[in-house]
């Protein structure tokens, strides 16, 4: 991890880098090349640029882009693919090229337009039909199911089960990071996985699971620890992030990191018999809002340490895929509202909040450097900040 650090660090220095309110469109000199993927292009880029995703930049660009001395500026999702790709380019002999620092994400921060690509998905109606049936979802509902882009924090209790009911509803990428492997003691609980797998990284064995299950659904693997470098290069790629981790430093990382990118979450969480449901950010409070500050550790254990019903995470995780399905879908979702579940009493109920004024992170302007640190004090875990 310090090696590639310190080779981006290393990239950054060497490499002519643009802010987006530099950037004059209107420049006929001027050739913008996207380094993304094409559902990332299709989500949103800038007008008249050219798309040439970084796995095929060594095979394409020379053809694409024959004149080695026009003036090129590269850009990415966050500004760390197109450094590399402006280093390509530099090895093949271009002599003007440049990154868009921060990539789209800081070029819509900067209130620059983007465009659309209007693309109809295609899906199977006969897998999908009881689903569209359903007057709230219907055809248009399932066009947006199969362009969304969802991130999942965590492949672990709450992840199987809402990773498995997106990919078998048609949400067409679904993203999970999660740096643990499979280990014996998850079976009870996330049934993602299976005893052959044992051993296996958690991504992989999940990306085996959910092609199994739904070959049209894109699965993209990050085998890795949650931390502010990777959830700033994350987040802006994904419409929506579902929050499934079992600690508190990476819950307020996430939603940090979600109202720095304006990104809504859909939480859970589970203990014993015990398990709650939300949607924080966007217009909504926020995660802080109703839990201004962490339990201590002694007071807050992990399924691991405090137990936990298998089913418990089913409950939870199946209604974590419901709130993502309707937000996507449009449909009023658990945004104000936390929904608990007392499975050993049978006891279901609803606590309804609005935004503190006086919240540490959605009423307040938290830096990501500030970020990091709150991240480094509470997981005790260093932060090298990459800028």
């Amino acid at each position: 991890m310090k090696q590639i650090e310190a080779v981006i660090a290393d990239l950054r220095e060497s490499t002519p880098q643009i802010a987006a309110q530099d950037v004059v469109l209107e420049d006929a000199g001027l050739r913008i090349i996207d380094c993304r993927e094409q559902e990332e292009f299709n989500n949103g880029h800038i007008a008249g640029s050219l798309l040439v995703p970084r796995a095929q930049f060594e095979l394409r660009i020379e053809d694409l882009l024959p004149d080695k001395q026009q003036t090129v500026l590269i850009y990415c999702a966050s500004g760390t693919r197109s450094l590399f790709a402006a280093r390509t380019m530099r090895e093949l002999g271009y002599t003007k090229v440049s990154s868009l620092s921060g990539g789209i994400a800081a070029w819509k921060s900067a209130g620059r337009a983007v465009h659309t690509a209007v693309v109809q998905a295609t899906y199977d109606r006969v897998r999908y039909q009881s689903q569209m049936r359903l007057p709230e979802i219907g055809e248009a509902g399932q066009q947006k199911l199969r362009s969304a882009r969802v991130l999942l924090i965590g492949a672990g209790g709450l992840g199987s089960p809402v990773a498995l009911y997106l990919a078998a509803a048609g949400v067409g990428t679904l993203g999970i990071i999660d740096h643990d492997q499979v280990d014996r003691s998850n079976l009870q609980r996330q049934i993602l996985h299976t005893s052959e797998r044992v051993g296996l990284n958690k991504v992989d064995s999940a990306f085996i699971a959910l092609r199994a299950l739904n070959s049209e659904v894109e699965v993209l693997r990050y085998a890795e620890q949650l931390t502010p470098n990777s959830a700033r290069r994350l987040f802006p790629d994904y419409d929506l992030i579902v929050d499934g981790s079992d600690n508190f430093a990476t819950r307020y990382l996430v939603n940090r990191i979600c109202h720095l990118f304006g990104k809504q979450c859909v939480h859970g969480s589970v203990f014993q018999w015990q398990g709650q449901v939300a949607v924080f950010g966007g217009a909504g409070p926020c995660y802080e809002c109703l839990f201004p500050t962490p339990p201590s550790g002694e007071l807050a254990p992990n399924c691991a340490e405090g137990g936990v019903i298998g089913a418990i995470t089913g409950v939870v995780g199946a209604s974590m895929a419901c709130e993502v399905i309707k937000q996507i879908c449009g449909m009023p979702t658990l945004s104000g509202v936390l929904a608990s579940f007392d499975l050993k009493e049978g006891i279901f109920e609803t606590l309804h909040f609005e935004k503190d004024p006086s919240c540490a992170c959605c009423s307040n302007s938290m830096s990501f450097a500030d970020i990091a640190q709150a991240w480094q004090e509470q997981s005790g875990q260093a932060c090298l900040i990459s800028s």
